[in-house]
């Protein structure tokens, strides 16, 4: 398949990594008189405009695992699995509404931040803690695996030296230069993102249409595969498990939706490093819109790579190219590299670009995130309460290399498990549903104590794994173990609230008012025209 890379992708691809580099550098650089303080590092001086924070908040999110991952359930489930963008969508104005004014109010820079101010330090270093684990062991590692993958895949090199050459890529404008530095370059990676998988879902479908243009090849597509174009799946349907028909929408998934976008340190961290509550909440719109389209660039052509290789009339104009990597019921992963090879010279540099801008960028957003909430949640806490500036924004520096630096040793061995991505998304459901939990009733639930904080924490992981082992066929899906565990877990920090307040407020609970929530025309216009976009998309293709 190197074979395919020619003279002009290598131009286009390596024109990318120097536009990125050169842009990251130079917003990073230090203003005249104006040593990088911790604000500057870790909120980009709180200067974001509200379209940065829309694409750096859709390029965190959007990485290897969307192209390559969403491409393969595409490919093997079809449509069903853009719910999970279709409802992110519907979260982030929920976030946007409700969550924000709160966060941006405190003045916070960290997530566990927030929990010492409505809880305790001791909560706040629980969670802090954790989540550096999960930040370095599951997703930097993950994203490197998957991204070295894709690499190895299409262009040859071998899984250890794309694993090392991604995260040198990422480190070498995000280690200077903090979130600033992360959230421009991200600008420029989700038009990358957004027309190289454009440029791959024109291919797909117009070589499924035999040349005949997009819209054909779209009707042929929904001809030969009618059954990959149901959102809601039937119990019979053999991915049930993982997508649990209509409970996608009112069960579990909007447990891991609400976690992931309202109270993910790497995704909230754009929308606090805005200039304005106003600016932030017009970029969680931007970001809402762009999760509508998004399926068509990362769903689409995984269904058409579907209707290409079981059709032998298309597979026999694709001529021997059409025989590598090809993918199947069991390797549906590799349906999006598969697709890559048939773009021409040019265009395949671009689409290439879009999938490292994916890895990079990704990278990049969790790096800043783990050295922001080691060094203002555990450095200045506990090891250097005084530290001033300069050696804030160094320790920041340092954590995030020694962080990549065990990312790229993990990577590899997790290809040698092969089972160990969906055994480490399945871990991550087991812990989410306790800390949505405690985020949601600390946040609007007056008489949460701290006490009642921590234990709803700590046994939320036993509630977990109890429903996860106990042999009862309606709680196989794991979105149900997840909806039932968040459920469970409130329960326990209600009762144990009562019974230690008496039924009177917490002293740190958050006083709540109508003001606070009071969004402007412009939000509450765009957030119904979405919802609308949503519920219609949902009732074509139920």
């Amino acid at each position: 398949m190197t074979s395919g890379f020619h003279f002009w992708d290598y131009v286009i691809f390596i024109a990318y990594g120097v536009l990125i580099l050169g842009v990251g550098l130079w917003v990073s650089r230090d203003k005249k008189g104006h040593q990088k303080n911790a604000e500057d590092y870790f909120l980009a001086s709180k200067s974001l405009p509200w379209w940065a924070i829309g694409a750096s908040l859709i390029a965190a999110n959007i990485s290897a695992e969307q192209f390559i991952g969403m491409s393969g359930s595409g490919f093997a489930l079809g449509l069903a699995i853009a719910s999970y963008e279709w409802m992110a969508a519907i979260t982030l104005i929920i976030v946007g509404k409700y969550f924000l004014p709160i966060f941006i109010e405190k003045g916070l820079y960290t997530i566990p931040e927030f929990v010492e101010k409505r809880f305790s330090t001791n909560l706040k270093t629980i969670l802090a803690v954790f989540w550096i684990a999960l930040y370095v062991f599951v997703n930097l590692a993950s994203v490197l695996y998957l991204g070295g993958l894709a690499i190895e895949t299409i262009m040859g090199v071998d899984m250890i030296y794309a694993v090392i050459g991604l995260a040198l890529f990422a480190a070498a404008y995000s280690l200077y230069g903090g979130l600033s530095a992360v959230a421009w370059t991200d600008v420029i990676q989700v038009v990358f993102l957004v027309l190289g998988g454009m440029a791959t879902t024109y291919i797909a479908l117009n070589t499924v249409s035999g040349g005949e243009g997009v819209m054909a090849g779209f009707s042929k597509v929904m001809e030969a595969a009618p059954d990959k174009f149901h959102m809601i799946l039937d119990e019979a349907n053999e991915n049930y498990n993982n997508l649990p028909g209509i409970w996608v929408l009112v069960g579990g998934l909007w447990v891991a939706n609400i976690y992931y976008w309202g109270f993910n340190q790497y995704i909230i961290q754009r929308t606090l490093a805005a200039k304005s509550l106003k600016e932030s909440q017009k970029g969680i719109l931007l970001a809402a819109g762009l999760k509508i389209v998004i399926p068509l660039i990362v769903v689409v052509p995984g269904i058409a790579a579907y209707v290409m290789v079981n059709d032998p009339a298309i597979m026999a104009t694709l001529g021997e190219a059409g025989t590598l990597s090809l993918p199947s019921a069991e390797q549906a992963d590799k349906a999006y590299p598969w697709l890559l090879q048939f773009l021409p010279t040019g265009l395949k540099g671009v689409a290439f670009a879009a999938l490292a801008a994916a890895i990079v960028s990704s990278l990049a957003s969790m790096l800043n995130s783990t050295s922001t909430i080691f060094t203002m949640d555990i450095y200045k806490q506990y090891i250097n309460k005084n530290a001033n500036d300069k050696q804030t924004v160094n320790v920041g520096r340092i954590s995030a290399a020694v962080a990549l630096i065990i990312a790229v040793i993990m990577a590899p061995l997790l290809g040698g498990i092969d089972q160990a991505f969906q055994f480490i998304q399945e871990w991550t459901g087991v812990v989410s549903p306790g800390i949505l939990a405690v985020f949601i009733l600390g946040l609007f639930w007056k008489k949460t104590t701290n006490n009642a904080a921590i234990w709803g924490a700590v046994l939320s992981i036993p509630i977990a794994l109890a429903l996860k082992y106990i042999p009862i066929a309606a709680l196989e899906p794991w979105m149900h173990q997840m909806g039932l565990t968040a459920v469970l877990t409130m329960l326990v920090i209600i009762v144990i609230s009562y019974l230690q307040n008496k039924g009177a407020d917490d002293e740190k609970g958050i006083p709540l008012s109508k003001e606070l929530f009071k969004t402007s025309p412009l939000f509450n216009i765009v957030s119904i025209v979405i919802s609308i976009i949503t519920a219609v998309l949902y009732c074509l293709f139920w």
